[in-house]
């Protein structure tokens, strides 16, 4: 997720590859967005509904997911000071991912598990794929040995066993396949993407770029090291609990192995927030901080939904429903919003002024968006996520809606934000 304007830029990904992703998750946050409010009415009725799943997969997969890919084709070339493998595998990964994501996303919408939905889980899976083979190739063409670098390819390795597992699980629904139905195992397949591939990813990515665009001097590999292996450790005693042992208590430890992690990660951007050259924070700066502060709820929550089936042995769907809701809508795409307009102005500046470096009067990367309307944006999705939170928590439908206009808000000052960026032009006065 970052690019510069100095020499190394002229070695790293071309716009031409990273800047689809960038487009195309901004329009899937529209989309769920609006799906949120035509869903408002009845979300919290369970989590395994069928406009539900829909919201739940173009977040996970068209928002998060591809503004991720997009950006890592940009930035493991830098952590591993070389180039990516292929450009064209780049590509056909965002075509493929791009055509699947609807097709999967239609099939839940309507609730047909036939061929829409795993002919588009085979295309995301094939993207995946394409993903990690040039992922792979580029580290291995490298002699850089980076932490940052092993988050991003372990995390991709997760990826893969989610969309893997997704797709067996789309196929046990028309054919049984697996010991169990599909929904027994959806816990799994979640929470594979949840903290294998996002929490592991946001946790190394964001240690390398919220110090950088903090100025801060600060680094801890060690540190490092014990965040990844807690989140690994974590999600590997999950499964471990999960397949082979009833006994319900069990899920604490692995919940409190990755709130490990969480803390460490925490404890390492508050450090790197200390020891800043830069003493003023800009906006994007502080809504990345405050999405790592988020990361705090989804724990809290997960241990009250394990308290209650310990105590109960009942779920409480609601709760369940805001666990959810507080990763997607929560630190995820509060980091997301943070982080676009940190890096994708510098893609942008290095697509259109690179060649005038020198040359003349450029303007500032932070010049190319804005701010107001960020400001705007950051407004929208702070009271939209607090209100539906809280509106799913209560089951009360107006503040669903409410929320869910606001949040509309945000992606729709989003958008304008980003095509701004994306269409911007030199000004030849």
């Amino acid at each position: 997720m970052f690019t510069t304007t100095g020499d190394t830029a002229t070695a790293t990904t071309s716009h031409k590859v990273v800047l689809p992703f960038y487009l195309y998750a901004a329009i899937a946050f529209l989309v769920a967005t609006v799906l949120l409010l035509l869903s408002a009415n009845n979300i919290t009725e369970h989590y395994f509904l069928p406009h539900t799943l829909a919201i739940v997969h173009i977040m996970a997969l068209g928002w998060g997911t591809m503004i991720i890919l997009g950006a890592s084709h940009q930035l493991v070339p830098v952590l591993i000071e070389g180039k990516l493998y292929s450009d064209t595998l780049a590509l056909l990964c965002f075509i493929l991912a791009a055509l699947g994501i609807p097709l999967l996303s239609y099939g839940f919408y309507v609730f047909d598990m036939g061929w829409p939905a795993q002919w588009g889980a085979c295309l995301v899976v094939s993207a995946i794929v394409l993903y990690l083979v040039n992922l792979a190739m580029s580290m291995l063409q490298s002699k850089k040995e980076n932490v940052h670098a092993v988050f991003i390819f372990t995390s991709a390795l997760w990826l893969l066993t989610t969309a893997t597992v997704g797709l067996l699980l789309l196929h046990n629904f028309t054919q049984p396949i697996l010991s169990r139905n599909s929904l027994d195992y959806l816990a799994l397949h979640a929470h594979f993407g949840i903290v294998g591939w996002f929490l592991l990813l946001v946790t190394g990515v964001g240690s390398r770029l919220i110090p950088m665009f903090l100025i801060s001097k600060y680094g801890n590999d060690r540190q490092l090291w014990w965040i990844y292996g807690c989140i690994n450790a974590g999600l590997l005693l999950f499964i471990y609990v999960f397949l082979y042992s009833g006994n319900r208590t069990l899920l604490l430890l692995p919940v409190l192995l990755v709130a490990s992690g969480i803390v460490l990660f925490g404890n390492f951007c508050y450090k790197a927030y200390r020891q800043r050259i830069r003493k003023k924070v800009d906006e994007q700066m502080r809504l990345s901080l405050l999405s790592v502060a988020m990361m705090v709820l989804p724990v809290v929550f997960l241990v009250v939904i394990v308290g209650f089936l310990l105590v109960a042995d009942k779920s409480q769907t609601r709760l369940a429903i805001a666990y959810g809701f507080i990763i997607f809508f929560g630190w995820i795409t509060a980091i997301i919003l943070g982080m676009t307009f940190k890096t994708l102005p510098f893609i942008v500046w290095n697509k259109v002024y690179h060649h005038l470096a020198g040359k003349g009067k450029t303007p500032n990367p932070k010049d190319l968006f804005s701010n107001v309307l960020f400001q705007w944006m950051g407004i929208a999705y702070l009271l939209g996520f607090v209100l539906f939170t809280a509106g799913i928590v209560a089951g009360h439908v107006f503040t669903l809606q409410l929320a869910a206009v606001l949040l509309i808000t945000c992606s729709v000052l989003y958008n304008w934000n980003v095509l701004q960026l994306l269409l911007h032009k030199p000004d030849r006065t």
